[in-house]
């Protein structure tokens, strides 16, 4: 605001040599305009509450005045509520980057609202300092025993290297760590499916042998039972196809009425009369 004034010819009847009005009433008409200039900026500048303290005020001076009075009060609770802020402040879950950010923030409208008591650097680096999280530690260690301090530059440098660094060998931890766990989980799962896989092939087999009731015979005996077994449906069928006898094998007959059946029944019946005479 001074340098507008100043720019516009206007700062000497607000805080200048120009404050009073002139005697001789030419001088005086140019002076009410331009204390009228000065006025009307200094109205627009200001927010609509402290309007209404210069609203009715005849001169620059006396608004000008009245206004550094309002802001001077104002100027001072905000900057105790900066103060307080930057002391508590903690980097916490910021980047480095972002934290020197908000450091140097709260600094610049500390220096704004008291000029006379700008934050200086050493102040600020001792106050980010206290506020890091303590992995850096050791690295802080270490600074404070170089011979020449680092400046601002230099430190947020050092710490965004570091954490660059931390990052880096926890995405390769975690990688290391996906790995062990899904080469665990792989191999239970191929023991799994191969016991499965086992047990499938096994199982239809057993379920065979107990069905046919052949679990407790040899291959020997389940073999020969079955050749036979086959054979002689197979001479029936050709039998049945030639219209040949079941008993003897010739034509002509069933095997109901086949003559060698009868023969050897009565050979039979002859041998048991003979046993019995006996």
């Amino acid at each position: 605001m001074k340098y507008y004034l100043l720019g516009q010819d206007l700062w000497s009847i607000v805080r200048g040599a120009e404050t009073t009005p002139p005697t001789d009433e030419e001088n005086l008409k140019k002076w009410k305009v331009r204390c009228g200039k000065a006025l009307y900026v200094l109205s627009i500048s200001v927010e609509d509450e402290f309007l209404q303290r210069i609203k009715d005020l005849t001169t620059p001076k006396e608004a000008w005045d009245t206004l550094e009075t309002l802001f001077t009060k104002k100027n001072d609770a905000k900057l105790q509520l900066l103060e307080n802020e930057l002391m508590s402040l903690r980097q916490g879950d910021m980047a480095v980057s972002q934290y020197f950010t908000k450091v140097k923030s709260i600094c610049n409208e500390i220096a704004k609202l008291d000029p006379q008591n700008a934050i200086s650097e050493t102040r600020m680096r001792r106050i980010i300092i206290f506020g890091l999280n303590p992995k850096y530690n050791g690295i802080i260690t270490a600074i404070r025993g170089w011979a020449t301090k680092p400046t601002l530059i230099e430190l947020e440098s050092i710490l965004a290297n570091q954490e660059a660094l931390d990052n880096q060998m926890s995405k390769v931890s975690i990688n290391e760590e996906d790995k062990a766990l899904f080469s665990k989980k792989g191999g239970r799962k191929e023991v799994q499916a191969a016991a499965n896989s086992d047990s499938e092939s096994k199982g239809p087999q057993r379920r065979q042998g107990w069905q046919k009731g052949q679990h407790k015979k040899g291959p020997e005996q389940r073999g020969g039972t079955q050749s036979r077994f086959r054979d002689y449906e197979e001479q029936k069928r050709h039998r049945r196809k030639d219209g040949l006898c079941y008993n003897c094998g010739k034509k002509g007959h069933y095997a109901r009425d086949c003559w060698a059946r009868k023969e050897e029944g009565n050979a039979v019946t002859l041998k048991q009369d003979e046993n019995e005479e006996e």
